[in-house]
């Protein structure tokens, strides 16, 4: 097998997120579900920037977030994802490509607008996302460089891209690409709302597919139809190589060749937005993965990562994630 060219690469939507302090009556006025996360048309997203006041709007997206995290630890990344030949999709394209994340995937010349996500983040630092995926619903099966899949250690894809059949047979591709190629494929399940709509085909996803399988506790429960977020995971790693759950506060759990392991989370002084927690933990096991660390490892790099993007407002770290590694030592 040839070394690889990159540690991750990652398959997500290309989204601009949008953040603004609101309240929970805000939620309520607008019937937004408080910490979920919803899928809106573009006229309903032009209304509701409206209404929310000024905000941040920053590069996001849930895989590309990982990508960002996995390259502010220090390791080289890929990212696939559609955007529009519009000044969003040039500013997403720049913030990647500024990381040192190759991000060569073809913008679209006609259609919809690059995709953004308005995020409302209440008082108690929780975040609801109204989401417009616009130039995202494009990605398909010609998207797909099995070339540049083959070229990366670990397939990273984005639970939320699945709503759209492209897009699916893409993330086959992709996932086959990848395996013929003798490298790892992950999941993360994005939301339990995202498994309430696909859970049927999620299961087939992860039972023929997939190797590193990325949940919080609602996710796994809804999965797996159980209330007992261990259980869940156990069931999950009869399926996958690797199997880790986020539970907030209380850490993760990872389930993996060297047993089960629970990590603390790390602390925090002052949780300010708890936007991309996930998908920083995901950065941090991802990287240590590929890197060779330990399963309790990878775990703490995790944790370390998403208490680092909890402590400010928005998504992506605003510290050099390295500065977790030297107490690590690789496996």
């Amino acid at each position: 097998m040839q070394p690889a060219e990159f540690d991750v690469l990652a398959i997500g939507n290309a989204i601009v997120d949008v953040l603004a302090n609101t309240t929970d009556g805000f939620l309520a006025a607008h019937g937004m579900v408080k910490g979920g996360m919803a899928l809106i048309d573009e006229a309903s997203a032009q209304q509701l920037y409206e209404a929310m006041g000024a905000g941040v709007e920053v590069s996001g997206g849930s895989a590309g977030n990982t990508i960002a995290g996995v390259a502010a630890f220090g390791g080289r990344g890929a990212f696939i994802g559609k955007v529009r030949d519009d000044t969003l999709g040039d500013i997403y394209r720049h913030d990647l490509r500024s990381l040192g994340v190759a991000f060569d995937t073809p913008s679209t010349r006609s259609g919809a607008a690059t995709a953004r996500c308005l995020i409302a983040v209440t008082p108690d630092a929780e975040r609801t996302m109204s989401t417009y995926l616009g130039a995202c619903t494009g990605l398909d099966e010609d998207d797909i460089d099995e070339a540049l899949i083959a070229s990366a250690a670990i397939l990273y894809l984005e639970g939320y891209l699945f709503d759209q059949p492209p897009a699916k047979a893409a993330f086959r591709k992709a996932a086959a690409a990848a395996r013929a190629a003798g490298r790892k494929v992950a999941l993360t399940l994005s939301d339990s709302f995202c498994v309430d709509r696909h859970h049927g085909e999620f299961l087939e996803l992860i039972d023929g597919h997939i190797d590193i399988l990325f949940a919080n506790e609602d996710e796994i429960r809804a999965l797996y139809g159980v209330d007992d977020v261990i259980e869940a995971a156990r069931r999950a790693a009869d399926h996958v190589e690797i199997v880790t759950v986020t539970r907030g506060a209380a850490g993760a759990l990872l389930i993996g060749p060297e047993g089960t392991v629970e990590v603390p989370s790390s602390a925090v002084a002052t949780v300010v937005d708890t936007t991309g927690a996930g998908d920083l933990y995901a950065a941090g096991v991802l990287y240590g993965l590929s890197r060779g660390y330990t399963l309790a490892e990878c775990g703490r790099l995790g944790c370390a990562a998403a208490g680092e993007v909890i402590s400010h407002f928005g998504a992506r770290p605003q510290s050099d994630l390295k500065a977790f590694l030297p107490a690590l030592t690789p496996a």
